[in-house]
């Protein structure tokens, strides 16, 4: 009998991603189809169609069937077992809808396996062109739905997140009141993840409660669709959207047509599919107090929370692994090509160069502080270069290695404090009998371990180290991206969160944390944890930590920060390009 095995899918904005692992966790087959370069019939662009308007965004809905007709085809041309597959489950594109036209129900439970699937399901979408996360043509569907619910801050507090513009709940109410007939010929909208999963189920998936936090339309505490959310954005939406289920639900079994026309064995079970950010939480394996930092084209963090305070920046998910807990998410768009921008000017375009300044300068910058936005950030709203002294007064410029260090403390010192905006609390390095890590001494330390040997004198040192250890309660840092590989970023990072940071590789995060939720979909009701189920994939490799006395350092530093951000927030009303 052949050996199991588990798949996890991504359905992303470029490509359709396939990875499948063994019980060892041990990748033993992927694949990828690339939309604009295997499907170039379907004429995307970067896997998207962008709209005359420049602000809508669409992808055709049978691009993304015919590629998983195509990548299963080549699945089997190689000689993939799909009978060893014993579950699956993946990700979707966060935002994006799929708008199935009454009766399509029965045409996908009864699809022929003498057909590839796309065929069957050509005439089965109201809506042949998807919106997805890159569209932006909502702004009037926002402020409505924003006022219906007695604003922004109100709107953050129910469903997680303000009104955004690629959120699906004002994508629903944009076809709405634009396309009525196409709406009420609608008999189920999903999400890209929930449609990718009813593929395989042969049958209409429900949202998980994951996923379905980016849609405005959940209510993250309950896990129950906001009916003051859905009346403002269209009539009778709780009946096509179904009832959200947790994220480690098993749907079901896998449909026939798949037993039939691959050999996949009919007893395979299908675990609800997620969005591709919290699938790659799974793939990271955050757990309870981790961050992640991927320091890209854009920062994005990722947090793992216990109780969350939804603010206008940020989102608040349901966790995908743990439904009683959170994750926040917070993207920076300056990122690494800010980065690069004051690596060109201040270091010779040269990152040792970068990284030397970085080690002539030394922490905290002797009160220096700057802002770096080439372009309008997201958290917060600013643009343009700000740069303070040690007297918060505004300067034009500051000596070159001076801006190099005010770059990267302003850009971490930034994450910490937009973080524990939403509610992310970093722990320090040691909390025993409440003594903090900022006043812990080598005397003080020394004290406990002395009082420890006086009542314990039959212990070996040994064992006191152990339980000096066990007393340790820490923030991890897990970093990853192109920054993720200079060391002498990294010890900033270090320093200004007082954690340590650990080196993780996340090529296909979101894939491989879909094949890791596949696995513990099967066990999850059992109150096995993921972690638990992960615990034989690679350790993430320990890169820094912080300096001593950096907390002591950078507390007044980040108070200052915050303060001088308020000044810099971009203010419509005063700027001279303001119509």
């Amino acid at each position: 009998m052949a050996a199991p095995c588990f798949l996890g899918w991504d359905f992303s904005t470029q490509q359709l991603k396939v990875i499948a692992i063994d019980e060892q966790l041990r990748v033993i087959y992927e694949d990828n189809v690339h939309f604009d370069k295997d499907l170039p019939e379907f004429k995307t662009q970067g896997g998207v169609y962008i709209h005359g308007d420049r602000l809508t965004v669409t992808s055709p809905v049978l691009m993304w069937v015919k590629a998983l007709d195509m990548i299963l085809e080549k699945m089997k041309s190689s000689g993939f077992n799909f009978s060893q597959v014993r579950a699956l489950s993946g990700a979707g594109q966060q935002h994006g809808s799929v708008y199935w036209k009454k009766g399509s129900i029965q045409i996908l439970m009864n699809a022929s396996p003498e057909l590839p699937l796309h065929q069957s399901l050509k005439a089965c979408f109201s809506v042949s062109n998807s919106p997805i996360w890159m569209d932006s043509s909502t702004a009037s569907q926002c402020s409505a739905l924003e006022k219906a619910v007695g604003g922004a801050q109100h709107l953050a507090s129910i469903t997680g997140s303000r009104a955004y513009e690629r959120f699906t709940g004002n994508q629903i109410a944009k076809i709405y009141s634009q396309n009525p007939e196409v709406y009420m010929q609608t008999e189920r909208i999903s999400l890209v993840s929930s449609f990718a999963a009813s593929l395989f189920l042969g049958s209409y998936a429900p949202i998980d409660y994951s996923d379905g936090s980016g849609m405005n339309l959940l209510q993250i505490w309950e896990k129950v669709w906001s009916v003051s959310c859905l009346d403002a954005c269209a009539p009778g939406l709780e009946e096509k959207l179904g009832c959200p289920v947790p994220s480690h639900s098993v749907l079901g079994r896998i449909s026939p047509y798949y037993s039939q026309r691959y050999g996949f064995s009919p007893d395979c079970k299908i675990v609800a599919f997620t969005g591709d950010n919290p699938a790659s939480l799974a793939g990271m394996r955050l757990q309870e107090g981790d961050i992640a930092i991927s320091l890209g084209t854009s920062d994005t963090l990722f947090l793992w929370i216990q109780e969350p305070t939804p603010a206008l920046e940020g989102h608040i998910l349901c966790n995908p692994v743990d439904s009683r807990t959170y994750m926040a998410l917070l993207c920076f768009k300056n990122g690494s090509l800010m980065r690069e921008r004051i690596r060109d000017d201040c270091a010779s375009g040269s990152w040792d160069e970068f990284s030397k300044a970085l080690s002539s300068t030394v922490a905290g910058n002797n009160g220096n502080l700057g802002f770096y936005f080439d372009v309008m950030e997201i958290t917060p709203e600013a643009v343009g270069i700000h740069r303070f002294n040690r007297d918060n007064q505004k300067v034009s410029d500051f000596p070159k290695e001076v801006e190099i260090r005010a770059l990267i403390e302003g850009q971490f010192m930034a994450k910490r404090i937009h973080a524990e905006k939403l509610g992310y609390k970093v722990k320090g390095k040691l909390e025993v009998q409440g003594e903090s890590p900022d006043h812990l001494t080598s005397t003080s330390l020394f004290s406990l371990l002395g009082s420890v040997v006086q009542i314990l004198t039959i212990c070996t040192f040994s064992l006191i180290y152990m339980f000096y250890c066990i007393a340790v309660s820490r923030t991890r840092i897990l970093a990853t991206g192109g920054a993720s590989h200079n060391k002498k970023i990294l010890q900033v990072l270090s320093d200004v969160f007082n954690a340590p940071v650990y080196t993780i590789d996340t090529a296909n995060s979101a894939c491989l944390g879909s094949a890791y939720r596949a696995i513990h979909g099967l066990v999850a009701e059992t109150n096995v944890s993921l972690a638990d189920v992960v615990k034989l994939a690679p350790e993430p490799r320990l890169a820094v930590t912080p300096t001593a006395g950096a907390e002591e350092l950078y507390r007044p530093l980040l108070k200052r920060y915050a303060e001088l951000e308020q000044k810099v927030i971009y203010n419509p009303t005063s700027s001279c390009l303001a119509k």
